[in-house]
């Protein structure tokens, strides 16, 4: 087997090592083919611009809840905290888009999909343990000596 097979099947490259230059991204283009199935279209900048602006919208995200709970801006605590649910919201968003460059195209949709499974999980999950705390009254031994007496 010649040096150049070796190498061929060893790194699993279809053109001579020499042939490879490095684009602007840092991948290595390989002749004709040089996406090699990277899909960088629609990702939030990977840079320091792109970390600063999600790093930035974080900071904001939490400053103003706190100051939203700290201030008492809202006289009803139920307004309060359904706001501050608005805001992790949106939190989770910038941290998916900025941090984690997620979004409908990454991986071919599978994030995506992944995400809505988890979700509607979490939901299931959530609304299931609410309704059984909201209906476990119904379900407890009585508390008084007075329906003691009247069990059967």
């Amino acid at each position: 087997m010649s040096a150049y097979t070796e190498n061929h099947f060893a790194h699993g490259q279809h053109v001579r090592p020499s042939d490879s230059t490095i684009d602007e991204h840092g991948h290595a283009l390989h002749g004709d083919h040089d996406d090699h199935g990277h899909d960088d279209g629609g990702h939030a900048e990977s840079t320091f611009k792109g970390y600063a602006i999600g790093f930035i919208l974080s900071v904001i995200l939490t400053a103003i809840p706190f100051w939203l709970v700290m201030a008492k801006v809202f006289d009803n605590s139920h307004t309060t905290s359904i706001v501050l649910l608005g805001f992790a919201a949106v939190q989770i968003v910038v941290h998916m888009v900025y941090f984690l460059h997620m979004n409908a195209r990454s991986e071919g949709g599978w994030n995506m999909l992944a995400l809505i499974f988890t979700i509607v999980v979490v939901a299931i999950t959530l609304s299931g343990s609410l309704w059984v705390m909201f209906h476990m009254n119904a379900n407890m031994m009585p508390v008084s000596a007075h329906d003691m007496k009247n069990m059967p």
